[in-house]
C-alpha cells in the first residue's frame, strides 16, 4: 500500500515516500503536500520545467539527452503504427495524465487507446483523467528502483496494461505485464505490443544503435 502525506514528519520521510529520490528533484514552493495540478501547468508554461504531482508534492522529471533521443525514437515508431490504424494517441514526456486522484504522471512515452476517452474524442484539457494502455519509462541517473516501482504500481492500479522500462546504460528493456511480472530484452531481441498493440514490433538493436550515431 502506498504511504499517505500524513506519514511525512521529516525531509527524509518525504524522500523515502517518493521513492528515495534525490532531494534536488523536489520543489519546495509550493510546499510539499500543498501543490496542485494548476501548479504543474503554470510551472511548465512559465519555466519550461516538467514536474509530476505526487501526493501534493512537485517532483521534477529526470530526463537527459540520451533519454530524450530514445523517447523520440520510441514515440516515432509507435506513432507510425498507431496513426494509420486510428488506434489512439501517442504522447511524449510532457503528456500530463491524471492517472489516479491527486496523482499526475508523465510517462516518457505513452499510448492511450481511443476507448479510454468518452466517444473516443481527443482530450482537450491540459491534464486529462486517463490511464495509458502502454507507459514507457526511460531510466535516467536520478531515477531510483523504488521510485520506478511505485510508478509501475500506480500505472497498473489505474488500468495500464503494459509498461516498458528502458535502460539506456545497460541497453535493455524490461517489459512488465503487471507491477512485478517482467521479462528483460536486450539488443539481440525484439519487443512487441502484446495485447495492447498486436502486430507492433520494435527491434532493440536498431533502437539503441542511435546512441552511437
Amino acid at each position: 500500500m502506498l504511504s499517505s502525506p500524513t506519514d511525512t514528519a521529516t525531509v527524509a520521510d518525504l524522500l523515502e515516500r517518493l521513492g528515495d529520490i534525490p532531494a534536488h528533484r523536489v520543489r519546495l514552493h509550493p510546499s510539499p503536500g500543498s501543490a496542485t495540478e494548476q501548479d504543474v501547468i503554470d510551472i511548465e508554461a512559465r519555466e519550461g520545467r516538467l514536474f509530476e504531482l505526487v501526493d501534493g508534492t512537485l517532483v521534477e522529471k529526470g530526463m537527459g539527452y540520451w533519454e530524450s533521443i530514445l523517447g523520440v525514437a520510441i514515440s516515432a515508431a509507435l506513432h507510425a503504427f498507431v496513426r494509420p490504424r486510428k488506434l489512439g494517441y501517442v504522447a511524449m514526456s510532457d503528456g500530463m495524465m491524471r492517472i489516479l486522484p491527486g496523482q499526475v504522471r508523465m510517462p516518457d512515452v505513452s499510448f492511450t487507446s481511443r476507448e479510454r476517452f468518452p466517444a473516443g474524442a481527443f482530450p482537450r484539457e491540459p491534464i486529462p483523467t486517463a490511464s495509458p494502455d502502454l507507459a514507457v519509462g526511460i531510466l535516467s541517473e536520478s531515477n531510483t528502483p523504488k521510485e520506478m516501482a511505485r510508478k509501475r504500481q500506480e500505472y497498473f492500479q489505474s488500468g495500464t496494461k503494459l509498461v516498458w522500462m528502458v535502460d539506456p546504460a545497460l541497453r535493455q528493456v524490461a517489459v512488465y505485464t503487471d507491477a512485478d511480472t517482467f521479462k528483460v530484452y536486450d539488443t539481440t531481441q525484439t519487443i512487441d505490443g502484446g495485447d495492447v498493440l498486436p502486430g507492433f514490433a520494435l527491434e532493440l538493436g536498431t533502437l539503441f544503435s542511435q546512441l552511437d550515431e
